[in-house]
């Protein structure tokens, strides 16, 4: 008599039901978290050609955007600002001016929409003429401790604007410490943070500058003298250590596809909240591909969202996360 297998894991495969009785890991609308643009204005919706279905929103646009998040089942939405080139400063001191663009949008938001979970950006790139996430001192090198002071008073302005989690991106050293104390001592220690506590210097966030004006700031300069070398995990788990000591209540890894590694060493070896970014460059890559035929869009972003999942995260953010909640 031929030997059969006894074991076959095709039996689970079979029918669509048994697929899912057996599938180890779900996506739904709670995991995903929606980053938007917002630009001065009113009634505008200006196309960003790198990042296909996504656009840069007035006020008043977003707070419409931000309703249907909340309706679609989606916790919370990320916020970044577009600003003018003659708001832009050395010194990006705009990022701490209680009535900036950021600012205006938050409390239109968290009035219109207060069950929506709102995070606001803390990085200087968007408001400085030069584009680095900190000021520059005498050689034109990020100072770290001066961008400290900044970055508190941005974080200051943003949760007293309505802001529930507080989301450093800057990747300057002690700056989780540095927020959480100024934080609590204006009396806003349920302000949550969300700490990107290891991002990449990547080549995939070409589009989201794009997006906000700060490409043509930065020019031919980079951010490798504050964001991890991408040939680096163990680094990643110190970084990550260190803002969780600091105070951080969450903490990010940027990019995300790309770094899936880093996302399942810090769940597993740390046990922790965990979110990942899929970048710009991610998206519009993806998007390209599927614009081309050359990718089924609806299965890729699926497939590539439940990825997030499958290494650890406990959310995602990702461009596609309304056109996905939808679906569901």
């Amino acid at each position: 008599m031929p030997a059969f297998p006894q074991t076959r894991m095709r039996r689970s495969r079979r029918h669509p039901w048994s697929r899912r009785l057996v599938q180890e890991n779900r996506l739904g609308p709670s995991d995903l978290i929606q980053p938007l643009f917002v630009v001065g204005g009113q009634g505008l919706r200006e196309p960003i050609a790198s990042m296909p279905g996504q656009s840069r929103l007035s006020i008043d646009q977003l707070v419409d955007v931000a309703m249907e998040c909340r309706d679609l089942g989606i916790p919370a939405i990320a916020l970044f600002p577009v600003t003018p080139a003659e708001l832009k400063t050395p010194d990006g001191r705009q990022a701490t001016n209680p009535e900036n663009l950021i600012c205006r949008a938050l409390r239109a938001v968290s009035k219109a929409v207060p069950d929506l979970g709102l995070i606001g950006d803390v990085a200087l790139d968007p408001f400085t003429t030069h584009g680095q996430d900190g000021v520059l001192d005498d050689v034109d090198v990020v100072d770290n401790d001066r961008s400290l002071e900044i970055l508190c008073r941005q974080a200051v302005v943003q949760a007293q604007a309505g802001c529930n989690v507080i989301a450093p991106s800057d990747m300057m050293d002690g700056r989780v410490g540095a927020i959480r104390r100024a934080l609590d001592a204006e009396g806003m220690n349920q302000v949550q943070i969300l700490s990107y506590a290891a991002k990449y210097a990547s080549a995939f966030y070409g589009p989201f500058r794009d997006a906000v004006g700060s490409k043509g700031s930065l020019g031919k300069g980079d951010k490798r003298t504050y964001q991890m070398d991408p040939a680096n995990s163990d680094e990643a788990i110190r970084e990550v250590v260190l803002d969780l000591d600091e105070g951080a209540d969450m903490v990010m890894v940027k990019p995300g596809m790309p770094y899936l590694d880093i996302c399942r060493r810090v769940k597993s070896e740390l046990g922790v909240p965990t979110f990942a970014y899929q970048v710009s460059g991610e998206y519009a890559m993806m998007s390209a591909a599927a614009q081309n035929g050359w990718l089924d869009w609806d299965r890729v972003i699926l497939e590539s969202l439940l990825s997030f999942k499958r290494a650890g995260c406990d959310g995602v953010l990702s461009y596609a996360s309304m056109e996905v909640a939808r679906g569901m």
